[in-house]
């Protein structure tokens, strides 16, 4: 796995993927399935989750393997600037008064 170091102001090349592109947004730089409104780390945090395989992710989200395939390779080397993303909206969140922390109760 890639580890280096990726700023929320860094440009991801539009000819590097084939079924990735970027979206313009405010803050948001990672990258989205083309014609689909979904960001190829939701797949991949799925499938993370899930224990799921590249075969079921393309099923279940009506995906090419190989489109698949290409978000767990940017997934894994932009690791930082997903992290980044999700604390970032974790911050907009608190700071609209959204808690993230499950509610538990006796």
């Amino acid at each position: 796995m890639h580890r280096g170091k990726i700023s929320m102001t860094t440009k991801v090349s539009k000819t590097q993927w084939q079924y990735l592109e970027q979206r313009p947004h405010p803050w948001r730089k990672q990258l989205y399935f083309k014609e689909k409104r979904l960001k190829a780390f939701d797949v991949w945090i799925t499938m993370l989750v899930e224990n799921m395989s590249p075969e079921e992710a393309s099923e279940d989200w009506d995906l090419p393997l190989a489109a698949v395939e290409e978000a767990i390779q940017y997934c894994e080397t932009h690791q930082d600037l997903l992290r980044q993303e999700a604390d970032e909206e974790r911050h907009r969140l608190e700071a609209k008064g959204i808690s993230l922390e499950p509610k538990i109760t006796t």
